[in-house]
């Protein structure tokens, strides 16, 4: 048998083998170029309007946030940040840093097609991977760092469950940037970015603000897989339908808005910085005290995601307003159904939303309807103090220097 026919098809094969990694490159490119104009597009309408914050009427209510001495040190976290910068290559470090005014800290979405800016940890080395997570271990509870590693942990299952896409999804696809020098006085911060986990971090003197927050996952527990058994975000779904629960039926007629769950009702996520939202649903004055004490342990599930110190700071502020917070809710009660629930006050906005299915629709028994495997979970400070821009904007007003980018309104 002669060996030309054999050369000729191995030729063939090989041939053919380039050409389809030519065109893989070709769809890659061609995803990336789709990915860069839908970010382009969400900041461009996202960061259209120069910030005010959330509001109930588009007016801030002043005087709610004030620069003061906690007493809580925010010197661990000034260290691991400062750890984390030396860490870097000086390329690495140049894409990290930014002004403490800059519009990067609005620049954060959910959807993982975003195109972030920052250093990646896929792009890490073990050491400096190590010292971005130290960053996390000093900035948040336990609890806190509990809950960011395995929702990451959890998108590499969601690339699993996508036959092993993990370009698009995976433990480590997600961005930190630094806002300012890490400083004992001046103002400084630190984002987290990426797919279900965004930590917007910001320090002034011994004082944080941690919002805007996010955090999610699809699906909420791993049933295979490396990281089989991990769950996420069930306490704060079995918390807040236990305190509905605790409603009396005229309670009830207050909270509900809607008995019906069809679709995704967060509304404080990405890009919606000056998100307008009365106050709805059942207000704090109306819960006898055993109620007020769950809706502060409810809330307590959220903020404690802050280290302890800080989140204990922002428990006494969410407890001076507490006569003022409304609870709204939207669904049944049943434990194994779907629903969604809006913590409201002046000083904090929490949403929680069991979601559509987005990236497992394939695996979903009816992609059209939310479901208990999809949950977002949204935290923020609303009156014009997310990103701690109240503080700043107070700070820069007392201390008159140098500060591109940052919007000094009258109080």
């Amino acid at each position: 048998m002669s060996r030309w026919p054999l050369v000729g098809a191995t030729l063939l094969v090989g041939c053919v083998a380039i050409g389809a990694r030519a065109t893989m490159r070709q769809d890659a490119q061609a995803v990336a170029q789709r990915n860069k104009e839908r970010s382009a597009q969400a900041e461009a309408a996202g960061l259209a309007q120069p910030f005010t914050g959330v509001t109930t009427n588009g007016t801030v209510v002043p005087g709610l946030f004030t620069i003061r001495s906690t007493g809580v040190s925010t010197e661990p976290v000034r260290q691991a940040a400062s750890a984390f910068l030396a860490a870097l290559t000086p390329e690495q470090r140049a894409r990290t840093r930014f002004s403490v005014g800059d519009p990067e800290w609005r620049k954060w979405m959910n959807q993982h097609f975003y195109v972030r800016q920052g250093v990646g940890l896929n792009e890490m080395s073990a050491s400096q991977r190590e010292a971005a997570i130290g960053l996390l271990r000093a900035s948040l509870s336990a609890k806190g760092l509990q809950l960011t590693r395995d929702i990451m942990r959890l998108n590499h299952t969601l690339g699993e469950l996508n036959t092993d896409n993990f370009v698009e999804y995976g433990e480590w696809l997600y961005w930190i940037t630094v806002m300012g020098e890490p400083s004992a006085t001046e103002p400084w911060g630190w984002q987290l970015d990426g797919h279900h986990a965004i930590i917007n971090y910001f320090v002034l003197g011994d004082q944080v603000v941690m919002t805007p927050a996010f955090w999610g996952s699809e699906p909420v527990t791993a049933r295979s897989g490396r990281y089989k058994g991990t769950s996420v975000l069930q306490e704060e779904r079995a918390a807040g339908l236990a305190f509905f629960g605790t409603l009396s039926a005229p309670q009830r007629a207050q909270a509900v808005i809607s008995t019906s769950k069809t679709g995704n009702d967060n509304l404080g996520e990405a890009f919606k910085d000056n998100l307008v939202l009365d106050y709805a649903g059942l207000r704090g004055a109306e819960l006898d005290p055993a109620q007020k004490r769950q809706l502060l342990a409810l809330v307590g599930l959220l903020v404690g995601n802050l280290r302890d110190g800080h989140a204990a700071v922002q428990m006494r502020e969410v407890e001076r307003h507490l006569g003022d917070t409304w609870f709204a809710w939207i669904g049944g009660d049943d434990p194994g159904g779907v629903f969604y629930y809006r913590i409201h006050s002046p000083v904090v906005l929490i949403e929680f939303d069991h979601q559509r299915p987005a990236n497992l629709r394939h695996l979903a028994a009816d992609p059209s309807r939310p479901d208990p495997e999809h949950i977002h979970v949204v935290v923020r400070t609303p009156n014009g103090n997310d990103y701690g821009k109240d503080l700043l904007r107070q700070h820069y007003k007392a201390h008159p220097h140098s500060h591109a980018g940052v919007a000094v309104r009258s109080p």
